[in-house]
């Protein structure tokens, strides 16, 4: 990605999100990024960085933000909101699962819906987010498994009503070292024993989900779209040895 392009990522202040921004921006990208606590934003060196404060559970303020990032044109987007909600069936509402659609999926929806029209214009790419349990079964993940689920639905649909001009991906990491983990992750035995379920045997780091995203929203993936990408240290289809 040599000419300078526009880049909105929602999600983009910490964790895989606030990496990605690091990497296009680096890269000499303008990038506006959003996130629903602005108090939590630590300015970085990099200049490029837009800051909208956006609670993606109403919908206005995703459309907005889009005709914000969008003014000048939009090359790619990426939605990096999420939510990990892990408990029994017994104990999970049926709000829990409305709120991880109404943030992991339908938040992406609106955010395609609004952006895609400009994107087209200008051959975009859009990435999302799965999760390996979308594509495994694992106990007490009944809401954020059927939320992912529909996100890898979401993609393959809109990546075909979309083409030729606009790609859309979406990256289907396991648990990953941020702070949207962080009650999993901040024990250190319980991480190791966490990774160690993982056929190479550790968690997910940001920056290299990060890496992967940019690569979709690069001209090196410009025949890539309607993929899940599995980075997910071989949990969704290879057996780990006992």
């Amino acid at each position: 990605m040599n000419a300078q392009k526009n880049f909105l990522i929602f999600g983009g202040i910490g964790g895989i999100g606030g990496a990605l921004a690091d990497i296009l921006a680096a890269q000499g990208h303008h990038v506006t990024v959003t996130t629903s606590k602005p108090e939590k934003f630590q300015q970085t060196t990099l200049a490029r960085q837009q800051v909208l404060t956006v609670d993606v559970r109403d919908h206005q303020s995703i459309r907005d933000a889009v005709a914000v990032a969008g003014a000048q044109g939009l090359h790619g987007m990426a939605y990096c909101v999420g939510t990990i909600d892990i408990k029994p069936l017994a104990r999970t509402t049926a709000e829990d699962l409305r709120t991880a659609l109404e943030i992991n999926t339908i938040g992406a929806f609106i955010a395609i819906q609004s952006a895609a029209p400009i994107l087209a214009q200008h051959q975009g790419a859009i990435v999302l987010f799965s999760s390996v349990a979308a594509s495994r079964g694992f106990s007490n993940h009944s809401a954020i498994g059927t939320a992912k689920a529909a996100v890898e639905g979401l993609t393959r649909s809109i990546a075909a009503e979309l083409a030729p001009k606009v790609r859309v991906n979406a990256i289907a990491p396991s648990l990953t070292d941020t702070p949207l983990a962080e009650s999993m992750t901040k024990n250190p035995k319980m991480a190791e024993s966490i990774g160690a379920m993982h056929p190479l045997p550790r968690l997910g780091h940001a920056l290299e989900m990060a890496k992967a995203a940019a690569f979709l929203l690069s001209d090196d993936a410009t025949w890539m779209t309607g993929e899940i990408l599995h980075i997910d240290g071989g949990r969704s289809s290879v057996e780990k040895n006992r």
